[in-house]
């Protein structure tokens, strides 16, 4: 049902721009077969170039509505795990310690920082300036910005693998060093109290009763910020997926009879809609590895 909700949703948002951008495609189509009847060549294209413009405003208008949907998303998701945090790591607390609770808590605010200041303060810039060239690019026939686009796609996805890596390696380091210390400490507080005469088998039976409990928690806990982690992503990400394939298909629809700049300012859109779904499914990767990673270095006492 959400599905669905958030498809019905995407589509009554873009239709009514979708409508419009049909119809100045056809128009422009028009001119375009019919230029030949114009006296004067710069009259055809002074109208080529207004129904470009007009077409221009509509694309980036409902990119513009599309960046909106990404930057909620992402405001949610990082908003959630600033709440979820604490909790798990609690638990991860009495599971583990509180070495490796105060490491990947450590490690989670430096995630959320990072997405806040790389994502939302040069990846969606960056996927803005992107659509602009894009758009632009095709407004004459020579395409002077068609290299400046590449480059701009090419930075975007490398930062977001950059990104995507240092984090992944940063979990990964963490999950090696601080549960062993966990372990260490933990194993000499067990050892010492099961010495202790007369009372310290109950200790040591009772303390594996309550770890044990507590990394079920943990783990109970950990499961739940994994499924509301991905909802959150998938929401915004079906919304996207919808624009990108109505534009799609507009563009495919419409080739054969429009003009191919009309046409590429209608798919660029499209391409900017992949790139942000790739940067809502980076974001969301990347708190998710992180609970997974933690689940997986403290799922045994």
């Amino acid at each position: 049902r959400m599905v669905r909700d958030q498809v019905f949703y995407a589509f009554r948002s873009a239709r009514k721009n979708l409508i419009q951008i049909i119809l100045l495609a056809l128009i422009a189509a028009v001119l375009n077969q019919f230029s030949s009847v114009f006296q004067n060549r710069q009259i055809a294209e002074i109208s080529f170039y207004a129904m470009y413009l007009l077409l221009l405003a509509l694309c980036l208008n409902t990119f513009g509505a599309v960046m909106d949907w990404v930057r909620d998303g992402i405001e949610n998701l990082t908003s959630f795990m600033g709440a979820f945090c604490p909790l798990y790591f609690l638990a991860v607390s009495i599971a583990r310690g509180s070495v490796t609770a105060s490491a990947f808590y450590q490690a989670v605010l430096f995630l959320i920082y990072l997405v806040e200041m790389i994502i939302g303060k040069i990846v969606l810039p960056s996927i803005h300036i992107y659509i602009m060239v894009k758009v632009l690019n095709f407004l004459s026939e020579e395409k002077y910005l068609n290299r400046l686009s590449e480059l701009l796609e090419i930075a975007i996805s490398w930062i977001l693998k950059t990104v995507l890596a240092l984090v992944v390696g940063l979990n990964i380091v963490q999950g090696l060093i601080s549960p062993a210390v966990d372990m260490v400490k933990r194993s000499t507080l067990t050892r010492s109290a099961e010495a202790i005469p007369g009372i310290g088998d109950a200790i040591g039976g009772v303390t594996e009763v309550v770890l044990g409990t507590a990394v079920l928690v943990k783990n109970g806990i950990g499961m739940t910020g994994a499924i509301i982690c991905v909802s959150l992503c998938l929401i915004p990400i079906v919304e996207i997926g919808c624009i990108v394939l109505m534009y799609k298909l507009t563009a495919a629809l419409l080739e054969p009879v429009s003009n191919e700049r009309v046409i590429g300012c209608i798919e660029s859109v499209s391409e900017g809609g992949r790139l942000l779904i790739k940067v809502v499914f980076t974001v969301g990767l990347l708190f998710l590895v992180t609970i997974v990673i933690v689940s997986a270095v403290t799922g045994n006492v």
